[in-house]
């Protein structure tokens, strides 16, 4: 993983955010690849996973930096930690994105941190792909009649490139967002790269009534989304935001997670259903589970996938990235950032 005499620490190596990027355009397939065998080799036990750190601000209550230290064990053999901040009034009172993060990745045989790589990137390619390999694994295959995208941020351009990639059969698509003309100019940028055609709801149940496919990628921090007839047509949503589900719609519906113990806390749709049912019968399983075939859906009913999102996916992804870029010769390596040879 990183250079090192015997009688020196591991050197260091910066991977900014140009450089991620450019190891992972071109390469989706292979991404959703990764994630899936993340995911059977966590289900298999071969993993640390600890929950997430949530630090919240007193002077920024909208705001949090979380940290998802994690191992991913089997043909990965990868230790490292996300450290990812969210503040949603950046767009507004600096011009910049929500959130920002790094990934560290440490040196297997002296614990040292080896890589220090850009991660906004990388944990949007892994949410993008596990929605991705979720949406085929729930859905039955790679085409939808219509796709239904609350929030067209970040999360929902990174979706897209997914389901472009992937060559997914889309008739077209109705996006809703806060503010409409964002909603449009996603919808001009779909376009421009290949999709049908698309329109602006006037308000969210729009998305969910017209479409089969259901994307939800905003920020919100409570429930929004009341109407369990919404899911009358049983489509399948990717909840990929976590809060916008009040508890009747998470138990009107089949509800598939990634890890049960890490999605049902954090005030999660699924934590305010538990709290509300006193107990977690309204959980199906795991994507693992249905991987697997321990968990079958059924097509007929409304299908609900919630991921928390495990620190093992970014590290599954990053590690791909790190080793990509390595031979590549992008990122700046420091070779005396660990300048101390001393034993003490």
């Amino acid at each position: 993983m990183s250079v090192r005499t015997p009688d020196s620490p591991p050197s260091l190596i910066f991977i900014p955010e140009a450089a991620v990027a450019a190891q992972i355009e071109g390469h989706r397939e292979r991404c959703v690849d990764l994630v899936r065998r993340a995911y059977l080799t966590h289900d298999n036990g071969d993993s640390v996973n600890p929950q997430s750190g949530f630090l919240r601000l007193p002077d920024h209550p909208k705001s949090r930096i979380i940290s998802l230290p994690a191992h991913l064990g089997g043909e990965f053999g990868v230790s490292g930690l996300k450290w990812i901040s969210s503040f949603p009034d950046n767009p507004r009172t600096y011009g910049i994105p929500r959130a920002s993060a790094v990934l560290l990745l440490n040196d297997p045989d002296t614990g040292y941190p080896a890589a220090c790589l850009e991660s906004s990137v990388i944990s949007a390619t892994r949410t993008a792909a596990s929605a991705a390999l979720a949406a085929e694994t729930l859905g039955g295959g790679r085409s939808a009649r219509r796709v239904g995208v609350v929030g067209t941020g970040l999360i929902a351009r990174h979706v897209w490139k997914f389901l472009r990639d992937l060559d997914w059969q889309i008739d077209g698509f109705t996006l809703y967002d806060l503010d409409p003309a964002a909603a449009r100019s996603f919808g001009e940028e779909l376009t421009a790269e290949g999709a049908k055609e698309f329109t602006v709801a006037d308000d969210v149940a729009q998305a969910f009534t017209e479409c089969d496919l259901v994307i939800l990628t905003t920020v919100a921090g409570e429930p929004h989304i009341h109407d369990p007839k919404l899911l009358d047509h049983a489509p399948l949503v990717l909840h990929l935001s976590l809060r916008d589900l009040a508890p009747e719609m998470i138990l009107a519906a089949q509800n598939i997670t990634d890890d049960t113990e890490h999605a049902v806390r954090e005030r999660t749709s699924l934590h305010l259903t538990e709290q509300a049912q006193n107990g977690r019968d309204f959980i199906t399983g795991t994507l693992a589970d249905v991987l697997l075939g321990r968990v079958e859906v059924d097509r007929s009913r409304p299908v609900v996938f919630s991921p928390f999102g495990l620190g093992v996916l970014d590290l599954a992804v990053g590690s791909w990235v790190h080793s990509r870029a390595q031979e590549a010769g992008a990122g700046r390596v420091v070779n005396d950032f660990f300048a101390s040879t001393t034993t003490k």
